[in-house]
C-alpha cells in the first residue's frame, strides 16, 4: 500500500514539475536605441483638430456622422475603396452644413495619400482588422497622431511595430474602445476608486454577441475569413479595456500569465462555407476563455463568442474584497452586510443587493470626473451605442487640443490586443500557461493608479 502511495505522489510531483516548465516564455525584445517609452506622452495641443477618416463602412459612417457634430473639429478628407461610401459620408456632412471633404477612393492603398497630407494631425482608422496597424504605422510615420478601431493590432509583430513606432515618432496611438465610455463602466470606476468595493481582485469581461445577422454586412466577408484563420480571442477589448483601467494595469500592476481554452468550430465552419469559403480547417472555436493573472495576484477572465444564439454580453463585473458591481448577466451591485445575524440556510444571500434602478442609484453617487451634465445630454443626443462613442471621440479631441495624454495609449492597445496570439499560443500547446510580454518595457509601475487627465 506505502509502495503504491508512493508512486500516486511520485506521479503528482512529476505534473507538477511538468506543468512548471510547460510556461510558454514569449520574448520582449529590447527597446530601440534612442527611443523612450510614452507613458503619459504629451503633444503640442491643437486648437481645431484635423481628420482624415480612412475606412468608412459600418463603424467609419458612424463616427463621420458623430464628428460633424464634435465642436473643435475639421473633417478633412474621407478614404474608403468604395465611392458609394464616400458619397454616404459628404450627405452626412452636408446635411450638417459643413463643407465636403476631399475624397480618396479606387485602390486598396489610396489611404496613403490621406497620411501624406500636411493639413492633417488625425487619422481615424475604421477599415477592416488585417490593414489596423500598416495604417497606423505609416501614419505616425508621417507625424499624425492615429486613433485605430479595435482591434488595432492582430499579432504580436503588429503590436510592437505601433508601439516602436509611437515611441519613435512620439505621436499619439490610440486604441477606439467605446466600451470605456459607457456610463455604467465609468460608474463602476469611480466606485472601485472610491475604496467602497475594497480591493479588487478579480474582473470579467466579453464579447459575446450573435453575429448571424450582421455577417452579411462585411467587405467581402473579412471578418469571417479572420476567424477561419485565427485561433485564441480575435476581438478581447470591449470586455477588457474597462476592468484594465480598474486594476490600473501598466498604471501599478501588469498581465503575467495567460491561460486560454476554446470549444471546437461547431457553427463557424457553416457561416464560412455559407459565405463562399473554401473548404478547410477553421482556426476559431465557438467560444474562446481566456483567464490572466496579474504581477499583484488579481485574476480577469475574458470570454468571446459570436457563433452561437447567446444573449448579448459584455460579462462586465468586478469583484472586491467588500462589494461587487456588474452590468452583466444582472444589472446590479453588491456590498458587504454588516454583522453576523442568524444564518438563514434556505436565503444564502448574505450581502446588501442593489438590482436595476437601485444599483444607477448607488453608482450615482460616485461623480465621474470628465461627465458633465452638458455632454452627457448631447453624447446620449448625436448617440453611438448609446453615447458612449460620443463620449469617446469628445475625450480624444479635448485631450488632443489641450496637449494632455490620452485616456488610452498605445500600450492599452498592445496589452489589450495580445490575447489573440497569445491565446491560441496557449490553445495549441493544450492550454498551456503563457508569459504576457511587458509592453512597457520595464515602465509598468511608473504610474500609480488610472485617472483621466483634466
Amino acid at each position: 500500500m506505502k509502495t503504491k502511495l508512493l508512486a500516486i505522489i511520485c506521479a503528482v510531483l512529476a505534473l507538477v514539475s511538468c506543468s512548471q516548465d510547460r510556461v510558454i516564455r514569449v520574448k520582449t525584445p529590447a527597446r530601440p536605441a534612442g527611443q523612450q517609452d510614452v507613458i503619459g506622452l504629451t503633444a503640442e495641443p491643437i486648437d481645431t483638430v484635423r481628420i482624415g477618416f480612412i475606412g468608412l463602412g459600418m463603424r467609419g459612417s458612424s463616427a463621420v456622422y458623430r464628428f460633424a457634430r464634435q465642436p473643435f473639429t475639421k473633417i478633412v478628407a474621407l478614404c474608403d475603396v468604395e465611392p458609394d461610401r464616400i458619397e454616404h459620408s459628404q450627405a452626412n456632412l452636408r446635411a450638417a452644413g459643413l463643407p465636403e471633404a476631399a475624397a480618396y477612393s479606387g485602390s486598396e492603398e489610396v489611404w496613403k495619400q490621406v497620411c501624406e497630407r500636411d493639413d492633417i494631425d488625425l487619422i481615424y482608422v475604421c477599415t477592416d482588422w488585417k490593414s489596423h496597424a500598416a495604417i497606423g504605422v505609416y501614419a505616425m510615420e508621417h507625424g499624425k497622431h492615429v486613433a485605430i478601431e479595435v482591434p488595432a493590432a492582430t499579432s504580436l509583430e503588429e503590436i510592437w511595430a505601433l508601439v516602436n513606432t509611437s515611441e519613435r515618432t512620439r505621436r499619439h496611438c490610440m486604441q477606439l474602445e467605446n466600451c470605456c465610455y459607457d456610463f455604467f463602466e465609468m460608474s463602476a470606476l469611480a466606485m472601485a476608486q472610491s475604496g467602497d468595493l475594497g480591493e479588487i481582485i478579480h474582473a470579467e469581461g466579453s464579447y459575446c454577441h450573435n453575429l448571424d445577422q450582421v455577417w452579411p454586412r462585411y467587405w467581402r466577408s473579412w471578418r469571417l475569413d479572420f476567424n477561419q484563420a485565427h485561433g485564441g480571442d480575435v476581438y478581447p477589448t470591449h470586455g477588457l479595456g474597462p476592468v484594465c483601467q480598474v486594476l490600473n494595469i501598466h498604471r501599478g500592476d501588469r498581465f503575467r500569465t495567460l491561460v486560454a481554452m476554446d470549444t471546437d468550430p461547431f457553427n463557424g465552419p457553416k457561416h464560412w462555407k455559407a459565405f463562399g469559403g473554401k473548404p478547410g480547417e477553421f482556426a476559431g472555436g465557438d467560444q474562446t476563455s481566456t483567464l490572466i493573472r496579474t504581477e499583484k495576484g488579481k485574476t480577469i477572465l475574458i470570454e468571446h463568442d459570436v457563433m452561437t444564439p447567446r444573449p448579448y454580453s459584455r460579462m462586465y463585473q468586478l469583484v472586491g474584497t467588500d462589494g461587487y458591481a456588474a452590468k452583466y448577466p444582472v444589472h446590479q451591485v453588491c456590498q458587504r452586510s454588516e454583522g453576523a445575524g442568524e444564518v438563514d440556510y434556505e436565503n444564502l444571500q448574505g450581502e446588501k443587493v442593489f438590482n436595476d434602478a437601485q444599483a444607477d442609484s448607488v453608482l450615482a453617487r460616485y461623480p465621474v470626473p470628465i461627465l458633465t451634465e452638458e455632454l452627457e445630454s448631447l453624447a446620449r443626443k448625436v448617440g453611438g451605442h448609446g453615447g458612449m462613442d460620443f463620449i469617446m471621440d469628445y475625450r480624444l479631441i479635448y485631450c488632443l487640443r489641450h496637449g494632455l495624454p490620452l485616456d488610452m495609449d498605445v500600450y492599452d492597445l498592445a496589452e489589450w490586443c495580445c490575447l489573440g496570439e497569445l491565446g491560441a499560443m496557449s490553445i495549441a500547446a493544450g492550454s498551456a500557461p503563457v508569459e504576457v510580454p511587458d509592453f512597457t518595457r520595464g515602465a509598468w509601475d511608473k504610474v500609480k493608479g488610472f485617472s483621466y487627465a483634466l
